[in-house]
């Protein structure tokens, strides 16, 4: 195979994501929708992976899962994704992750997240339960066979869409924009805002860009770069490797990812009000924070300085990503939210 094509640079980054945790990989498992035990596992009408979704229920919460099963017998799995899909379209997604659902009055969980100490083995061995897995070439519509390069799923849920593209075989991630903004039709469940996948990458070997909602060509994607020297893009990768690499090696890594879903995305709601012939009108904008690369590593070096000196201390002067910090106090435990003045950056 071909050094510059995009299949080797989507083999590159799972061969990364697919190491253990442990050794400094991504912890994740491979699986393929298309082929092999897995082959059309992938519920394209509903946008998850029930069997999956089904077996971390089964083995986390066996309890609550015996008493569905004992009440409803054959019927327990059918109801289950039935609850949970409504939830996902009714609450959304990241409410259900962070609180999960009920079927029938047993509470359920489709995330379990890191635990505050280590001091339980139990929470920790829940923790660690967690199923992360990519898929590449994923199908995802009933209407066509279009597939997305790499989706990440968590317990059979998809939270990350990829597009990928390699500027050595002609198209640059500016190729994955478009991509995203003319052949992804938003009404797909899949890209179902607030329902299913929560943030959506298009990625080539020098930059990243992302967006949290596709609406075709208003779609409005964010720069997601380090910047090179005051300037956009990213630098040299210091191994020699992708200029790329720390999305799939620190954003995406599985601790750290969990960790941006539970305690950095929320939803933001934004009143406007318009005067029209008829009236005032109110115009209300939901809209899916991600943390842009700069603003996820500032808080992450803060709180573990906070952690490592004590809380209540003062910081010195950091600009990290457009947010200029003066002093930040207890950031231990605090909701990952930087109240301070806003310089203009250039862009990333």
């Amino acid at each position: 195979m071909k050094k510059h094509t995009e299949s080797w640079f989507e083999e590159a980054i799972i061969a990364e994501l697919c190491q253990p945790a442990e050794s400094g990989g991504g912890g994740y498992e491979l699986v393929n929708y298309n082929a092999g035990p897995d082959k059309d596992a992938f519920d394209r009408a509903r946008a998850l992976d029930p069997a999956r979704l089904l077996r971390f229920i089964a083995s986390t919460q066996p309890k609550a899962w015996a008493g569905l099963k004992a009440i409803h017998g054959e019927d327990a799995e059918r109801l289950l994704i039935e609850h949970l899909c409504k939830e996902l379209d009714t609450k959304g997604v990241l409410k259900v992750l962070r609180q999960g659902f009920k079927c029938y009055g047993k509470k359920f969980r489709v995330a379990i997240f890191a635990p505050a100490n280590a001091m339980n083995p139990d929470t920790l061995a829940a923790y660690a339960a967690n199923q992360w897995s990519v898929a590449r070439q994923l199908h995802y519509s009933t209407t066509n066979n279009n597939s997305l390069d790499l989706v990440l799923l968590l317990n059979g849920l998809p939270l990350v869409t990829a597009e990928l593209k390699n500027p050595l075989s002609g198209q640059t991630v500016q190729h994955a924009i478009r991509q995203y903004k003319k052949d992804r039709d938003a009404n797909e469940t899949i890209f179902a805002f607030k329902k299913r996948s929560l943030v959506h990458f298009a990625i080539d070997q020098d930059a990243v860009f992302m967006t949290t909602r596709l609406s075709g060509d208003k779609t409005f994607f964010l720069p997601f770069n380090l910047g090179n020297q005051h300037h956009a893009g990213n630098p040299p990768a210091t191994d020699g490797g992708y200029r790329t690499s720390y999305l799939w090696r620190e954003v995406w890594q599985r601790d750290s990812l969990l960790d941006i879903v539970g305690r950095f995305m929320h939803l933001q709601t934004s009143e406007k009000r318009i005067l029209t012939s008829s009236g005032t009108k109110t115009i209300t904008t939901v809209t899916m924070i991600f943390p842009r690369y700069h603003q996820l590593d500032c808080v992450r070096k803060m709180v573990e300085s906070t952690r490592r000196n004590g809380p209540g201390k003062k910081l010195p002067d950091a600009t990290f990503g457009g947010i200029r910090k003066v002093e930040f106090d207890r950031l231990a435990g605090s909701p990952p939210v930087v109240a301070s003045r806003r310089e203009r950056q250039p862009d990333l």
